[in-house]
């Protein structure tokens, strides 16, 4: 089977929130989900999970709409961060200099235990693997589970966030076979932003 690993769109700003930020799409990040749903809509995927935030759930929305299914939330597969107060893109502490881009790259404290979240993560896309043999399956989901996973295929350490950065909308393509080889396939997949104007990633604009 192939397992599709997608980051969401761009979220809004929200800090210093009464309990979890956990922000919907800002304007370009919908437009960045209509894309991906559009590039996606032709291929043979069986399934759509869900992480429950809302910014993944509102990617999630359009290419679920263009396949013709329902999503299925999985809370296993929420971001590491899920209970911060605060979500800032990690694109504008960069342009900004806000000294909050070295603590986003480099992991903080106060969120999830580094081993339990891996665990959590690699636990939950194998039973999704395992229900869904010979078929095709996508997971909206965030940059440390999609870091979490791609480690573990590739035999790395990588505590959270992880070793690489996803841009948003990336997908990653994961070949999973029934005797448990676990290849990738593509990271970063993003052609679908190209010429749109929109942003990708830290130094990428569509």
């Amino acid at each position: 089977m192939e397992l599709l690993l997608i980051r969401h769109a761009l979220p809004e700003r929200r800090e210093n929130t009464d309990g979890p930020a956990d922000p919907a799409l800002a304007p370009n990040g919908h437009a960045q989900a209509e894309l991906m749903a559009e590039y996606l809509a032709s291929e043979d995927v069986h399934a759509v999970y869900t992480s429950p935030m809302r910014r993944a759930r509102e990617t999630a929305a359009p290419l679920c709409a263009a396949l013709g299914v329902e999503p299925i939330v999985e809370d296993d597969v929420a971001e590491f961060d899920r209970l911060s107060t605060e979500y800032v893109p990690i694109e504008e502490l960069k342009e900004s200099g806000d000294p909050r881009f070295l603590d986003a790259i480099s992991g903080v404290e106060g969120h999830d235990d580094p081993h339990e979240f891996a665990e959590r993560v690699v636990t939950a896309i194998e039973r999704i693997i395992a229900a869904h043999s010979g078929e095709n399956v996508a997971i909206v989901c965030h940059g440390g589970v999609i870091n979490t996973f791609v480690a573990h295929v590739i035999g790395l350490d990588a505590d959270p966030p992880g070793f690489f950065y996803p841009n948003y909308t990336s997908i990653h393509r994961i070949a999973a076979s029934r005797s448990g080889i676990r290849t990738l396939v593509t990271l970063n997949e993003t052609s679908f932003l190209r010429g749109s104007g929109l942003p990708m990633g830290l130094v990428q604009k569509g």
